[in-house]
C-alpha cells in the first residue's frame, strides 16, 4: 500500500510517517513537508497551497491513502491570519478531496474536537458542530467541504489535544508545559484550570491509523471517526503530573478556574469525544491508547 502523509515534519505527521514506514505490512510511505523538510527522514518539499504542484505530484505518485496532517493548528495564530488559515485549513483539504474523487485514493482528513462548543459532552461523530473560534470554524468548514464532494473517498478523523515525541516542546501545547514546570527561576505562571482536555499520544493515533488501513480490503470507513484517550486533565493538572514526575516544585504555577477572559481567543470547556462507534469498527487492537503519566515517566527516563 502506498501512503502519502502531508505535514510529515510535524508532531503528528512524523509519528504517522514512521508508523507506516515501520509497519510489518511493508507500506511505501511518502512524506510531504514545506517549512521543515528533512529531520533525518526522506521528506519531499511541497507547498500545499500550490494546487497545480499538488495535483501533479499526487497524479505522479498514485497513492492509495493520503493522510492530511498539515494545518494551522494554533487558535491564536489562526486569529492573527484568518485568510492564510482559511487557505491552508479549508482550501487545501477541499482540493485533496477533489483529487480523491478523480484518482480514487482514500483521504483521511485530520480534524479536531474543537469543532464542538464544549457545552454537551461527550460528542458522538454525528453531533452537530458548533465551533467557537476561527481555527475551529475552518476545521468545521473543511469537514463540510471534503465530505460534501460526491464520489470522493473521505474519512474525517477528529482528535483532541496531542502530545508525544517532538523536536521542540513548543510544537505541542502539552509538551510545552514541561518547560513551565522546569522553569524554577522565580517566574510566576497562571495556568488554565477551567477547560477539560483529553491529551492523546500521537504514537497511539499513528498506530491506530496503520491498523485502520490494514483492515480487510473493502471494509467501509464511516465518514467521521473519533479517536481520543479517555483521561481528563486541565492544563494545571498536567503541570502537576509533570512536577511529580520531575520531582520539582509547582509553587510558581497558579491555577485559574475562570473562563477565558474577554478579548482572548474563545475555547470550548469540554469537548470529550464519544468513542463507542470507533471501538465498534473492529480495528485489531482496538483504540490502543496508553496511560498519560505512564508514557511520560518512560519517555523522560529514556530521553
Amino acid at each position: 500500500m502506498k501512503v502519502l502523509v502531508t505535514g510529515a515534519s510535524g508532531v503528528l505527521g512524523t509519528a504517522v510517517f514512521d508508523a507506516f514506514a515501520h509497519a510489518d505490512a511493508g507500506h511505501t510511505v511518502i512524506g510531504l513537508a514545506n517549512s521543515r523538510p528533512g529531520g533525518g527522514r526522506s521528506l519531499r518539499k511541497l507547498n500545499l497551497l500550490n494546487s497545480d504542484d499538488v495535483s501533479t505530484f499526487i497524479r505522479g505518485h498514485k497513492p492509495n491513502w493520503v493522510i492530511h496532517c498539515a494545518a494551522e493548528r494554533k487558535p491564536d495564530a489562526a486569529e492573527r491570519d484568518p485568510e492564510g488559515t482559511r487557505k491552508l485549513n479549508v482550501g487545501v483539504p477541499a482540493h485533496l478531496a477533489t483529487l480523491s474523487k478523480e484518482l480514487g485514493f482514500t483521504l483521511i482528513f485530520i480534524s479536531t474536537d474543537y469543532v464542538f462548543d464544549g457545552t454537551s459532552p461527550p460528542y458522538v461523530p454525528s453531533a452537530q458542530p458548533n465551533p467557537v473560534n476561527l481555527y475551529a470554524i475552518t476545521k468545521r468548514d473543511a469537514e463540510l467541504c471534503v465530505l460534501g464532494i460526491e464520489g470522493a473517498r473521505v474519512a474525517v478523523l477528529r482528535v483532541p489535544i496531542l502530545y508525544g515525541p517532538a523536536p521542540s516542546n513548543t510544537d505541542s501545547a502539552v509538551n510545552v508545559l514541561l518547560d513551565v514546570v522546569r522553569d524554577q527561576s522565580g517566574k510566576q505562571y497562571t495556568m488554565d484550570h477551567y477547560q477539560t482536555r483529553f491529551p492523546t499520544n500521537v504514537l497511539d493515533v499513528a498506530s491506530f491509523l496503520v491498523r485502520l488501513a490494514e483492515r480487510p480490503k473493502g471494509a467501509p470507513l464511516p465518514p467521521v471517526i473519533h479517536y481520543s484517550a479517555e483521561e481528563p486533565f486541565t492544563k494545571y493538572e498536567i503541570c502537576l503530573v509533570f512536577a511529580r514526575i520531575l520531582g520539582l516544585s509547582h509553587a510558581h504555577i497558579t491555577p485559574d478556574a475562570g473562563p477565558p477572559p474577554p478579548g482572548s481567543t474563545p475555547r470550548p470547556r469540554n469537548t470529550q469525544l464519544y468513542l463507542r462507534e470507533t471501538e465498534a469498527l473492529g480495528v485489531e487492537g482496538g483504540l490502543g491508547t496508553g496511560g498519560f503519566e505512564e508514557w511520560w515517566v518512560e519517555y523522560l527516563r529514556n530521553k
